[in-house]
């Protein structure tokens, strides 16, 4: 008889305990099966001279911007896996960079990062807006951030991992995989894939399409063998131009995370860049991603049940 009593006294405080995380998960107005704006930096310089560069002033007002609007950066990594910690009534945002430009990361002799590059943007916007996190995704290539010696370009990736940021493969070469026969899409992933990792422990976990192309075979990306080097990624990363899907969505694609372009509301960017996503997901809060503040947990309001990925069914929180 006491055991019984004990399991059902387990049995109550459970059913409590859930009820109260339903309850705050409905007060935050949770929806962990919204969208996610994945933004796509290339160049922060002073002189912009491509559609890709932004100016050091653009990128800080464009952080600020997600600062103010309860946004708190997410890498690539913690994306795709679904590890998404950050507090009830959030958004998460995942920023992403492309080509290993100095202009993103470049460190003092002090290993401190030079003023105007992004690192050195993010992480001050960062101490002025407390919970918004300094973390991003880069995808290197060949270029390493300008340095010419494994020396240098391992030191450049160490800092970055230490920091808590995230780097991701985007090939050595950045070369159109559209078109390219399997083995030589497998060979230029695996040799993005071994620059990372002659230099550093963390393997890549995502994939940053070059142009944003896919291969033929939209799984050579993601997972592949050339050599003794194999791959096998949580996410493949596009170049356009929507926000994606959350990674508890039936509908969430890995194979295909699309991204959106840094820009303002202007010429092809007036519907599908940053500026004019960010003023859609504002005007549709229903539509973002909202997070209960619990990542053990996949919160949503019931009627959107149908969505959910049958993958997280032991997480799941509908209220």
């Amino acid at each position: 008889m006491e055991s019984t009593s004990n399991a059902s006294a387990a049995a109550a405080s459970r059913a409590n305990a859930l009820k109260a995380k339903a309850q705050a998960a409905a007060k935050a107005r949770a929806n962990e099966l919204g969208q996610v704006p994945v933004l796509m930096y290339h160049r922060v310089v002073d002189k912009p001279t491509t559609q890709d560069d932004r100016t050091p002033a653009q990128f800080r007002a464009e952080l600020e911007r997600l600062a103010r609007e309860d946004y708190v950066p997410v890498t690539a990594a913690e994306f795709v896996s679904g590890r998404i910690d950050i507090p009830a009534g959030k958004h998460p945002v995942v920023l992403t960079f492309d080509d290993s430009s100095p202009t993103q990361f470049e460190l003092d002799g002090m290993g401190v990062p030079k003023a105007n590059t992004a690192v050195a943007i993010l992480q001050d916007v960062a101490k002025t807006h407390p919970g918004f996190r300094a973390v991003g995704t880069f995808y290197v290539t060949r270029d390493m951030f300008g340095k010419a010696t494994p020396e240098e370009g391992a030191q450049m990736l160490l800092w970055l991992t230490q920091q808590g940021f995230d780097v991701g493969n985007h090939t050595r070469d950045h070369l159109n995989l559209g078109g390219k026969a399997k083995k030589r899409v497998y060979e230029e992933v695996a040799a993005g894939h071994r620059l990372i990792t002659d230099l550093i422990k963390t393997p890549p976990s995502t994939l940053a399409l070059p142009y944003g192309n896919q291969p033929d075979g939209k799984e050579w990306g993601q997972k592949g063998k050339a050599g003794d080097v194999s791959y096998d990624y949580g996410g493949v990363f596009l170049a356009g131009y929507t926000p994606a899907l959350s990674p508890f969505n039936k509908k969430f694609d890995p194979l295909g995370i699309p991204r959106i372009r840094s820009m303002d509301k202007k010429g092809d960017c007036a519907k599908f860049c940053s500026t004019a996503w960010l003023d859609w997901l504002k005007a549709n809060p229903d539509e973002r991603y909202t997070s209960d503040g619990d990542a053990q947990t996949v919160a949503f309001p019931k009627f959107k049940a149908p969505f959910v990925s049958k993958t997280f069914t032991e997480r799941l929180l509908p209220y």
